[in-house]
């Protein structure tokens, strides 16, 4: 009889082990999704909803670290003037988000430190 009772225990026991590893892994998984998967995928769809909204005109940097103006855009590709008379083409998915945004803030706050050093008042 005793060894019946232990017996019940083990298997017992060991559906319980089953069941917590079980639920260790979904508890991975969730975590795993909502740190890693899921600001991939919304970071993903930024960067089409950014290359799809460039327009002629507009300052980028290519992944490769080209700094341009858009001179002619299609479907697949643009066209960037590099220098004066230079012009390449590339992909549109070689466009840098990220850099982009780092190269239009670091410009916008070189304007704002000249603006600040030189006094347009003076200058006249």
């Amino acid at each position: 009889m005793f060894q019946t009772v232990l017996l019940q225990t083990q298997t017992t026991g060991a559906q319980g082990s089953s069941m917590m590893s079980l639920v260790f892994m979904v508890g991975i998984f969730v975590v795993f999704y909502f740190f890693m998967i899921r600001p991939q995928q919304r970071r993903q769809k930024e960067q089409v909803k950014y290359r799809e909204a460039v327009k002629k005109g507009d300052r980028v940097v290519t992944i490769g670290g080209l700094h341009g103006k858009i001179v002619e855009l299609n479907n697949d590709t643009m066209t960037l003037e590099v220098d004066k008379g230079v012009k390449l083409t590339f992909e549109k998915s070689a466009i840098s988000v990220e850099g982009t945004k780092r190269y239009s803030a670091d410009n916008q706050k070189s304007t704002t430190k000249i603006a600040e050093t030189v006094d347009l008042n003076e200058v006249k």
